[in-house]
């Protein structure tokens, strides 16, 4: 027979409700009593019913984690470092996948909306003003995309493409390809923003291809491009479009980095496993996503909550925060990039050993002013 909240009563010698309180307001419990009820609940095997706690203190103990594109390798570190953060906080994930679809994606709020006690939204398709919107229903907090108003949390993209175009033009190439991400990409807008003003000033001239499926397949169709493009380095949106161009560029014969140097974005476990080993901009995605995880928290322990269902959204929107943190990124220099070819031909010799750091990833910094609508 389960042990129900009366027997932990019974057992540490108090009413029923401080039972109650200890578990659902441990703060509004006298210390000692606290310890008392806790350690005899721990004693009798005690677990409190969520669904019943829920319906008093309207909070679920729930968090909804909307992403992208569950098979692309940049998201489980994410995921796992958020489960991991929810866990020591007592509470749990539900995780959902758009595939890349912004219908999807605000259908999804609206389901979990009146399940969790917040969403992480994570690289949205939506716009920023259907965002907002969802926002006034359930608190958000957004990863990977800046929103005017709303916390969030940011991986400092344009640094990485200032720093790889950077890494490229100081080996000599004057000539390099930018492949872009999916529409509607925050992320990919930052990053196409800043390559450009990278090349500018490096006296390079940049050429956009997309915008592409973020994958390894949309890498992959564009080697005849690049080819046909006659530049000898490319920055990828992403690694799995790097990855899918070595593989690309390989089959018609052009060699990595002999003939073209290539760079992509993420430092996925796949980066450093491909031949050549990718030469990348790290991105800081555990570390985003238990900061969102906390972020989210606070919202939620900040807002007024009366029983669930009572106007949730309303209240959390009255108190929410409008924090917004910047992760930094990192070039980490691999074998996929070397010194421009020679005007006497292709296999010019690869520049310097790998790895190589050049910032500290997921190092807070101040978000930058202004907004990037998507």
């Amino acid at each position: 027979m389960p042990v129900t909240i009366r027997d932990v009563a019974r057992a540490s010698g108090v009413h029923i409700s401080t039972v109650s309180r200890t578990f659902s307001a441990p703060h509004l419990v006298n210390p000692e009593t606290r310890v008392r009820v806790l350690a005899c609940a721990e004693d009798l095997g005690y677990r409190p019913n969520r669904a019943a706690r829920a319906l008093i203190t309207g909070r679920t103990h729930n968090i909804g984690l909307i992403i992208a594109d569950i098979a692309n390798p940049f998201f489980p570190p994410l995921i796992k470092a958020a489960e991991g953060q929810a866990r020591h906080r007592d509470y749990h994930i539900f995780v959902a996948d758009t595939n890349e679809d912004p219908v999807v994606e605000e259908e999804l709020v609206h389901a979990l909306a009146k399940q969790v006690d917040g969403v992480l939204l994570c690289s949205p398709r939506m716009s920023n003003s259907l965002i907002e919107q969802l926002s006034r229903e359930v608190p958000l907090v957004v990863i990977n995309r800046q929103v005017t108003g709303l916390p969030c949390v940011m991986m400092d993209v344009g640094q990485g493409a200032r720093s790889a175009i950077e890494h490229l033009v100081g080996l000599g190439h004057t000539g390099i390809a930018l492949l872009g991400g999916p529409r509607g990409s925050w992320t990919n807008r930052e990053i196409r923003r800043s390559a450009a003003a990278a090349a500018r000033a490096g006296g390079a001239e940049l050429t956009v291809l997309g915008p592409n499926p973020p994958t390894e397949h949309g890498g992959g169709a564009l080697a005849e491009q690049v080819q046909r493009a006659g530049v000898t380095a490319v920055l990828a949106y992403n690694d799995l479009m790097a990855i899918g161009l070595i593989e690309g560029l390989d089959a018609l014969g052009v060699r990595v980095p002999q003939d073209v140097s290539v760079v992509g974005i993420d430092d996925i476990a796949l980066s450093r496993l491909t031949r050549p080993k990718l030469t990348t901009v790290a991105t800081p995605t555990a570390a985003a996503g238990r900061t969102a995880v906390d972020m989210l928290l606070q919202q939620d322990t900040d807002a007024p909550r009366g029983p669930r269902g009572a106007g949730r959204g309303t209240a959390a929107g009255a108190r929410r925060t409008t924090a917004q943190v910047m992760l930094q990124t990192e070039l980490v220099i691999r074998d996929s990039t070397g010194v421009v070819p020679s005007s006497g031909g292709p296999g010019a010799e690869r520049v310097g050993p790998g790895p190589h750091r050049l910032a500290d990833p997921g190092r807070p910094t101040a978000a930058t002013g202004g907004v990037v609508a998507s």
